[in-house]
């Protein structure tokens, strides 16, 4: 009896989480035999798939903002009793991706993948929708992987524990199962395999155009360099960097990056004309008290009276930016203070489409050039990494950096580099953690060694006693 209990839980679990509204036709509207009979069929439920990106815990608040406040980028200055744990990296206070829209969203992959070469349809169409489905199950995959498991050959204690892989569709009770936790070599295979498929079957798309709503073969280059460079394939981050940058016209001087006239505005602009992959919000996308609530803008930025404003700059990310740095611009001063002194709000994301609203850039083609720094750097081309470096330096106002720079000085540069292009875009803790690097506080909390259990997030514990092959990770048990 426990065990039908179990088994209808999950599968009512899995079938109510595929059940989210259509990007395009709404999914109630759909009956089974229509979306799993012709090739826009199978599209609309990758237009939904590509909608779970945007939820407020992913990439639509969470997965932005946690990173940088759990790590040394951002600091509370307004206790609404967000972010207030992660801040200071309490127990269990982490990032909650193992959500049932996750997962929903990776079985709506493994469908499309699974059946769309049997429906009707242009076959130029059905090969497109397959390639995006490979790319958003890597992408997903990605998220919880990195939040929940080591990178490969950076595991502590021996803990190579991962997620759980799923790669065939559960469309109800018969095929509904437990499943064990795989190693984090096994799913960074799964990743890469996808993410090869997906390149071969997606279209080009033009640096900051409207179709980088979509995944490109461009997209999914970068996607996979940036998947190289977390696995430690450092020849392969580097070689599939260059291939991204080709795919979107960037050269090795820079050209196609924002520049100092129009970095700010940049992110006020849709789609961001450095954008590779972009996530676009609408209007009929949230409620009236989304925006409020739970936007990064509103978090972020008092450009509107309602806003929350609950975060701003640390002092030491602050401090240091160089002279004639445009991204320290990105930061203005407000009237407020705090007992740090100036309160600053993010020039990011001021909500610029209305209400809060605004578009996410999930890949930046400056994240190309930083990739292949640091690959260049772990193989052993230092000129090559400086290059990288400047060509991305020159273009937000700066000088080049010294051209003996080598050794550690030169892996600092590149991760500073790094901290503040990407700040408020979600990456810093994951820079820290993917180096075996410790967390550092600057004295405001206790600093996080890496080989401290908080590096990872806890599984959630109604998942644990739900199925009893998973695992909990070292330290909260």
């Amino acid at each position: 009896m426990k065990n039908i209990i179990r088994t209808f839980i999950l599968g009512s679990a899995l079938i109510a989480g595929s059940c989210t509204d259509l990007d395009v036709t709404p999914r109630q509207s759909l009956t089974p035999e229509v979306t799993f009979s012709t090739a826009t069929g199978y599209q609309s439920l990758a237009f939904s798939t590509y909608g779970v990106a945007r939820g407020f815990n992913q990439y639509g608040q969470q997965f932005m903002i946690a990173p940088e406040v759990m790590a040394d980028n951002l600091r509370i200055i307004a206790n609404t009793g967000r972010y207030i744990g992660q801040e200071a990296n309490a127990d269990r206070a982490h990032m909650g991706m193992w959500t049932t829209q996750y997962w929903a969203a990776i079985n709506n992959t493994n469908i499309i993948i699974e059946g769309i070469d049997e429906s009707e349809g242009d076959d130029a169409l059905k090969a497109r929708v397959k390639a995006e489905a490979y790319f958003l199950r890597a992408l997903h995959y990605f998220d919880l992987a990195r939040v929940y498991g080591y990178e490969p050959g950076k595991e502590v204690g021996g803990f190579n524990k991962s997620v759980i892989i799923r790669t065939e569709p559960t469309l109800g009770f018969s095929n509904a199962d437990f499943r064990a936790r795989a190693t984090n070599r096994e799913v960074y295979d799964l990743m890469i395999s996808d993410l090869q498929a997906a390149i071969n079957g997606l279209p080009n798309a033009a640096l900051g155009s409207a179709n980088i709503y979509r995944a490109s073969k461009g997209s999914a280059q970068a996607l996979l360099a940036r998947v190289y460079l977390y696995d430690s394939k450092f020849a392969e981050a580097e070689s599939m960097a260059t291939q991204a940058m080709a795919s979107f016209g960037l050269t090795d001087s820079g050209t196609g990056l924002l520049t100092p006239e129009n970095y700010v505005s940049a992110f006020s602009t849709f789609p961001n004309p450095e954008s590779l992959f972009e996530i676009e919000i609408r209007s009929n996308d949230w409620s009236g008290v989304d925006g409020v609530n739970n936007s990064v803008c509103s978090l972020t930025a008092n450009v509107f009276p309602s806003a929350q404003f609950i975060l701003t700059v640390t002092d030491e990310l602050y401090n240091s930016y160089e002279d004639g740095d445009i991204r320290k611009e990105a930061w203005t001063a407000t009237t407020r203070t705090g007992s740090s002194g100036t309160v600053y709000r993010s020039n990011k994301w001021l909500g610029a489409k209305g209400d809060f609203l605004q578009n996410l850039p999930i890949i930046r083609a400056s994240e190309l050039y930083m990739i292949r720094a640091e690959a260049r750097f772990r193989t052993g081309n230092a000129g090559g990494a400086r290059a990288d470096l400047n060509a991305l330096r020159t273009n937000r106002g700066l000088s080049a950096v010294a051209a003996d720079l080598s050794g550690d000085a030169l892996f600092e540069q590149i991760m500073n580099e790094r901290r503040k292009e990407f700040v408020l875009e979600g990456h810093r803790w994951f820079d820290l953690k993917r180096n075996g690097m410790d967390i550092t506080k600057a004295g405001r909390f206790e600093n996080v060694p890496y080989s401290d259990y908080r590096l990872l997030a806890p599984l959630p514990t109604d998942q644990l006693q739900l199925n009893e092959l998973l695992e909990q990770n070292p330290g909260y048990n």
